[in-house]
Order: C-alpha cells, then sequence, then structure tokens
C-alpha cells in the first residue's frame, strides 16, 4: 500500500525526463554552483588589479597567465581524462581551483597584492581549468543519449549561464560594496562545493578504456580524428581568432572601459548579465529548435560576438552595450548547442576527451597571447580602433568558414548513428559540434568557456567556454 509521501514523489519522478539521469543532474547542478562564482570572480580578478595600480597592460599580464598554462596542459588533460575516470580527474581540478582562488582572495583581503602573486594563483587556476575541461565535456556527453540529446545540451547551458546571470550581477555589486576579495572567496567555496557534487558521479557504464601505447600514442590518436574532419578543424581554426579578439576585449577592455566611461564595476557586471540574459534566451531558443543544418545556423549565430567589442569601441552607455552584449549571448547559445550535438553525433565516446582537448587547445591557443598584448595595442593604436579592428576580423574569419563545405552541408541525422560516431542512439533530422572551451567554451562571461563552443568564449565570460563545454 502506498504513502501519501510516496504517491506524492512519484509524479515528480515520473515528470523528469527519460535523458536527465542522475550523472546529468548532478553534471548541471555542479556547473550551476561553479558559475554562480566564477562569473563575479572574473570581473573580481580585473578590478583587483586596477585596485592595486595596475594599467592595462597589467589585467591583460593575469588574464594571460591564467589561459597560458590552460593551453600548454590541455592535450595532455585530453589524454588523461580518456585514460582515468573522468570525474576523478574533474573533482581533483576542483580542488586545486578551490585552493587557488581561496589563496587569492586571501592575498586581496590582506591588502596590497602583488601582481607576480596574482599572477601564479590564476596560472594555477587556469591549470585546473586544462585538466578539468577535456574530462567534463567528456563525462556530460556520455551522460545523455536519444533523440533528446539538443534538449539536454540546451537545459545545461541554460542552467549554467542562468548561474552566471546572477554570478556577475551579484559579483559587480559586491565588488562595488565590499571589494573583489569576498568575490574570489565566493568563487572558492563554490569549486569545493562543485567537487563534492562531481565526487558522486557514476561511470559504472563506461568501459574500461584498453591499455594503449602511451600518453603519446593517445594524442596521435586524438590527432587524426580531429584533422580527419574538415568541419572540425576549420571551425576550431575560427575560433582560435574569435576567441582571442573576444577575450581581450572583454577580460582587458570592458573593465577598463567601464572605470573611464561607465562609472565602476557595477555597470560592467550588469551588461555581463545581460549576456547571462542573452545565453539563458538562447537555451530556451535551442530546447525547441532543432535546425536540421545544424553548423550552418550555428555559424551564422558567430557573426554577433563582434557586437559586444563594437559597442565598446564607440562606446554606448550601459544599456547599450548591454543590449549588445544580450544579443551575443543569444547567438552563442545557437551555436553552443549545435556544437555540443554534432560532437555527441560525429565522435566516438572514448576519443571524447581528446577531441575536446585538441578543440580548447585551437581555441585558446592566441588568448595568451592577445590578453598580454591589449595593452601595449591600446597604447600603439588608441582603444577604440583596437576594438574596431577586433569586430571587423571577427566578421571576416567567420565568412571564411561558411566556405567550407561540411559546415554547410553536414545534416542532423534521424537514424541510428554509425559505428563512427559518439554514441548509437538516435538523433532527430539530419545535421553535424566550445564552449573557451570550448570549438568547445563559452562566450559566457566565464568560462570560461566554456565558449564548453570552441572551448572557450568567456574571457569573463566568453572567452574561457568557447563553443560549448562545462565548468
Amino acid at each position: 500500500m502506498s504513502t501519501p509521501a510516496a504517491a506524492s514523489r512519484t509524479p515528480l519522478l515520473s515528470r523528469r525526463p527519460e535523458w536527465a539521469g542522475r550523472n546529468y543532474l548532478l553534471l548541471t547542478a555542479a556547473a550551476f554552483v561553479t558559475n554562480l562564482g566564477t562569473h563575479g570572480a572574473l570581473i573580481a580578478a580585473a578590478f583587483a588589479v586596477i585596485q592595486t595600480g595596475g594599467d592595462g597592460g597589467d589585467v591583460g599580464l593575469v588574464a594571460a597567465a591564467r589561459t597560458l598554462p590552460l593551453v600548454l596542459f590541455l592535450l595532455i588533460g585530453g589524454a588523461v581524462a580518456d585514460r582515468l575516470p573522468r570525474h576523478r580527474v574533474m573533482v581533483a581540478a576542483n580542488a586545486l581551483n578551490c585552493v587557488s582562488q581561496g589563496a587569492f582572495a586571501v592575498l586581496v583581503l590582506a591588502g596590497d597584492p602583488q601582481l607576480w602573486q596574482m599572477m601564479l594563483l590564476t596560472a594555477l587556476c587556469g591549470t585546473g581549468q586544462a585538466f578539468f575541461s577535456p574530462a567534463a565535456e567528456g563525462m556530460l556527453m556520455s551522460s545523455v543519449s536519444g533523440e533528446q540529446v539538443s534538449r539536454a545540451f540546451a537545459l545545461f547551458r541554460m542552467a549554467m549561464h542562468g548561474a552566471g546571470i546572477g554570478g556577475a550581477a551579484l559579483g559587480g555589486a559586491m565588488i562595488a560594496v565590499m571589494g573583489p576579495g569576498w568575490v574570489l572567496a565566493v568563487d572558492a567555496v563554490a569549486f569545493a562545493v562543485a567537487g563534492a557534487l562531481r565526487a558522486f558521479l557514476d561511470v559504472s557504464h563506461i568501459a574500461e578504456r584498453e591499455a594503449g601505447g602511451g600518453l603519446l600514442s593517445d594524442l596521435r590518436e586524438g590527432w587524426q580524428e580531429f584533422v580527419g574532419r574538415p568541419w572540425l578543424w576549420s571551425i576550431v581554426a575560427q575560433f582560435s581568432i574569435v576567441v582571442a579578439l573576444v577575450g581581450a576585449a572583454e577580460s582587458v577592455y570592458g573593465p577598463l572601459v567601464a572605470r573611464d566611461e561607465l562609472g565602476g564595476a557595477r555597470p560592467w557586471g550588469l551588461a555581463l548579465a545581460a549576456f547571462g540574459v542573452g545565453t539563458l534566451s538562447g537555451a530556451v531558443l535551442m530546447m525547441r529548435w532543432k535546425p536540421r543544418r545544424m553548423l550552418l545556423v550555428g555559424t551564422l549565430g558567430v557573426f554577433p560576438f563582434a557586437l559586444p567589442s563594437a559597442a565598446l569601441a564607440v562606446p554606448l552607455d550601459v544599456v547599450g552595450l548591454s543590449a549588445a552584449m544580450f544579443v551575443s549571448g543569444l547567438a552563442i547559445e545557437v551555436f553552443g548547442v549545435a556544437w555540443m550535438t554534432t560532437l555527441h553525433q560525429e565522435i566516438p565516446e572514448e576519443k571524447l576527451s581528446r577531441v575536446a582537448a585538441y578543440d580548447w587547445f585551437g581555441s585558446t591557443a592566441m588568448l595568451p597571447l592577445s590578453t598580454a598584448l591589449a595593452g601595449p595595442a591600446e597604447s600603439l593604436f588608441g582603444r577604440s580602433q583596437a576594438l574596431w579592428g577586433s569586430a571587423v576580423l571577427i566578421v571576416v574569419v567567420t565568412a571564411l568558414v561558411l566556405l567550407v563545405p561540411d559546415v554547410r552541408n553536414l545534416t542532423r541525422r534521424t537514424k541510428e548513428i554509425a559505428s563512427g560516431s559518439a554514441t548509437s542512439v538516435p538523433v532527430p533530422a539530419p545535421l553535424p559540434s566550445p564552449a573557451p572551451g570550448s570549438a568547445s567554451a563559452s562566450l559566457a562571461a566565464p568560462a570560461p568557456a566554456s565558449p564548453t563552443a570552441p572551448a572557450s568564449l568567456s574571457a569573463p565570460a566568453s572567452a574561457e567556454n568557447g563553443a560549448g563545454t562545462v565548468r
């Protein structure tokens, strides 16, 4: 005989979608927590440098210190994630991020942190991200199957970026009232909570990897998978430029424009929150829309990435800037969901992390250079000219990618995916994807990175999450 309590629980459980399993729910909850902390922390790091008397060059150096180890260790991280249980790699990376952000918070709260100290601690955080991102993308891909994979990815990104809305706005407000140190401390706690959630992931459904020829052999196999797909390497090449330009604009020029033209951290936090609202709206759209030519539609969605740089170049007031950020946020979700669904459809499960690593590596390779050179470029050309150049270049490289036949013609499958694809599950109508990182990423005001699209759009948010990945 069922009890009233059991009866009340049954409808709730029955309403849960079949694809929303235990791992998917844990991954979504953990991503929500980390993005809530990180979106504010990326703003806090920039203003911590500014409050110590740093200029645009110093802000760029700290941003570059985060992305350089991300680039250096990504390929190793991808190979490790395809050899070891992915959830253990994720938890270890979260622990490193927790410690580094906690130490950064202590230094800022204690007063007068040195530039080299901030660079060292952000470098540790970038190292953790290098191991985390490929493992997280592979884990997410293996947690869903069936016809609703696009909806699952869209809902995941909705939760991730929904946290970014509150995180960016709250972070900007906290910086204005309490200073950046407390925002960094919140981020450290968020990493600890997320790591605890990810420790409960179940990997029993993932077949044990056969003993291979070693790390270099794994990397070669991942490279062959990567270069053998023109749609994959061409979009990652595109995002190596897009992520670099967006990263410099949002992590270096954005805070400086906010300080000089908009009145400080709060307006910049509101603009990043508008970006988050855009990503949330885009995720809602992609839960219902399943375009047949996913990569074509997704690539068309990259053109609006140029809008924030153009808005900062004018510069527009906080309303205009927020509008530009909103549209670019919506566009990155169109691309991000298409990209993640394509990766799920086209890449074998046992190679997902290595392919994701090449995605993240290519997408973020130029980011350390672009952020480090943002200050000198401002001095040489002027801030407005540098931002206009970024906007134009984003449009040009995106137009070039549309010349690749596979990008225009790859379609969503309606039948069982062939043996060479990620998982043998049905996916509606033919089609072909970071999120920095992403092209997995996340333009997402951290990332981080999700645009993750090529893995890294998330420079606060865009330059680290790329096309479509997770934090």
